[in-house]
């Protein structure tokens, strides 16, 4: 099936113990969401030939299904605010298409972030539908952000930075935790080896932390056990109000990691609404990814990508 306002189709592979039934039955097992009744009524989805085979050919909603078959279809949309946001590109050529994005934008479609994720934004702009996104920044975070043009491609991209080709820059804005009675926190963090790291201009630390994140739940915590996240710290700035400016080097790709293992040692990111606890719900997340560099797997070229944004 096409593309259908920038979006791919769905794709639904019978399993086992989903055969042998209607097509309908199947297909309401597997997404529940498909009989809101909001939606269009699926039975009639299939009657207007929606629900398609990997050949193209229409199913019935009783037809029988068996282990193996596909069923293809295109998500109905809610209604969604799609604000005109600037969204630059940095670079664009046959292999890769990078941008400078903004802070409150998806990179993947996702609940009620769809037309307005950068993905879907940027299939519609420039009309490459092959694009995918070779790496994910959180919707609340800007910067740079890479996607691949060739699917073909896509894999070697992918594996840079599966394998920690990749190096990363951040810069983050955090405010060290208030003590009790107005107190202040002693401005030090763990750093390599559990040594404490005063939050001064220059310092430097390594966080090592092992990361959790159970699915259905928003927050990635910090558990007990081999680090499975590193995280490379250097104190660039600090203000006369307590905040401190960080250069942030991740060495790996947790969900949610910097945000994660700097609110853990006290020391939240301005903007936080979720570790722990908002500091400034309604403004945004200073964390910007300030800094992506390579080398590119397809071309042999020496990539390197900067964000023209500031934090503030």
């Amino acid at each position: 099936m096409p593309q259908r306002d920038g979006l791919d189709p769905v794709r639904y592979r019978v399993a086992r113990e989903a055969a042998r039934c209607a097509a309908l039955e199947s297909l309401l097992t597997r997404f529940p969401a498909l009989g809101d009744p909001e939606a269009m009524p699926l039975r009639e989805r299939f009657a207007r030939g929606e629900i398609v085979r990997a050949d193209g050919t229409t199913w019935a909603a009783d037809d029988p299904v068996e282990p193996g078959d596909e069923l293809w279809f295109h998500r109905e949309l809610r209604e969604e605010a799609v604000p005109e946001v600037d969204l630059p590109i940095l670079h664009q050529d046959d292999h890769l298409l990078v941008v400078d994005k903004t802070h409150d934008m998806a990179t993947m479609p996702r609940g009620a972030h769809v037309l307005s994720s950068a993905l879907v934004r940027l299939r519609r702009s420039t009309g490459i539908t092959t694009l995918s996104p070779l790496h994910r920044l959180d919707r609340r975070t800007a910067g740079v952000l890479a996607f691949g043009v060739r699917p073909a491609e896509r894999s070697a991209y992918q594996e840079l930075f599966a394998r920690r080709a990749v190096h990363k820059e951040y810069l983050a804005r955090v405010r060290p935790a208030a003590g009790p009675a107005g107190s202040a926190v002693p401005r030090g963090i763990a750093g390599s080896g559990d040594a404490p790291v005063t939050l001064r201009v220059g310092a430097r630390a390594v966080l090592r932390d092992r990361l959790l994140k159970e699915r259905g739940d928003l927050l990635t915590r910090v558990v007990e056990g081999e680090p499975n996240a590193i995280t490379e710290l250097e104190v660039l700035a600090q203000a006369d109000d307590g905040t401190a400016t960080l250069l942030l080097r991740p060495l790996t790709g947790r969900t949610h990691q910097l945000r994660a293992q700097l609110s853990h040692r006290g020391m939240p990111i301005l903007g936080e609404d979720l570790y722990p606890l908002p500091l400034d719900p309604d403004g945004q997340l200073q964390l910007l990814a300030r800094t992506l560099a390579f080398t590119d797997p397809v071309t042999g070229q020496e990539r390197r990508f900067d964000s023209m944004r500031g934090l503030g």
